[in-house]
């Protein structure tokens, strides 16, 4: 599931939510709903994501 991956990839990189938040200029509530399953991510933000 893209939610696990995404929270997984992030926390590999010793990164908190609100760090990767304010790199995708997304709030903290965003990433944490992304990790979650409760919300998509938009293209734009896949793509930034995987910078």
């Amino acid at each position: 599931m893209i939610a696990d991956k995404i929270k997984n990839a992030r926390t590999i990189k010793k990164l908190t939510q609100e760090q990767v938040a304010e790199d995708l200029n997304v709030s903290r509530q965003t990433i944490s709903n992304w990790e979650n399953g409760k919300s998509l991510l938009d293209i734009v933000s896949i793509i930034s994501l995987m910078k």
